[in-house]
């Protein structure tokens, strides 16, 4: 297999896996009605917005299947390009690093634009998280860290979940990650903060709801 088809093979199934939003599919069987247009809440079909509509019942629900299919992605083409540097005299550890950040921008692009369901989908943020542990697991104590920080303090899920993602390309950089690697990672974090663009518009005006994991 060229190295090409591997990349497209990749980006094309992260994408369409990504796309399938356990917090649509959820709120459409067991609720009948879809959480992007029921009118209430943000629209926003992602756990948070989940959490706050229908309570934590199922959101837990929404957020395991959220992390699964990312853990699924990312561990099978880990595997696949680190397997491919191998038996092709590449650098192992560095390939399959920039395959994890592709797969991850793709997987980020698939889960907010779902072809599935008129490319109207959620903001990416569990998609990224879980990523950033399989691009390097420093990367993942410090976004983890940050998000707990935030989300305990200030209560700001958007906030925290933004500044958490944003971390990961720096932490790549200090630990001397691969360098199209920490771009792709990059480019993933503001796409992620570019879908926060209305939280953000709140947060100014100090206007964004705060968010308790305990709160029902």
């Amino acid at each position: 297999m060229k190295l090409t088809i591997l990349y497209f093979i990749a980006g094309l199934t992260a994408y369409l896996v990504a796309g399938v939003n356990p917090a649509i599919l959820l709120s459409k069987l067991i609720y009948h009605e879809d959480i992007r247009t029921c009118g209430k809440g943000s629209g926003n079909p992602g756990f948070t917005n989940f959490k706050r509509v229908y309570g934590g019942k199922w959101a837990w629900l929404v957020m395991v299947l959220d992390i699964g299919k990312c853990v699924a992605l990312m561990a099978v083409f880990g595997t696949l390009f680190k397997s491919y540097a191998a038996n092709n005299g590449l650098d192992p550890k560095g390939l399959r690093q920039i395959g994890i950040a592709y797969v991850m921008l793709m997987a980020s692009i698939g889960h907010d634009f779902p072809v599935w369901y008129g490319f109207k989908g959620g903001k990416g943020f569990l998609v990224n998280m879980a990523a950033v542990w399989f691009l390097d697991w420093r990367a993942g104590v410090m976004a983890f860290a940050i998000l707990c920080l935030f989300l305990f303090t200030v209560k700001y899920m958007s906030l925290a979940t933004m500044l958490a993602i944003l971390s990961c390309p720096v932490m790549l950089l200090i630990h001397h990650g691969e360098p199209i690697a920490i771009v792709l990672s990059l480019i993933a974090a503001l796409l992620m903060v570019y879908r926060h663009k209305e939280n953000i518009g709140r947060l100014m005006k100090g206007e964004e709801s705060k968010f308790s994991f305990f709160k029902k």
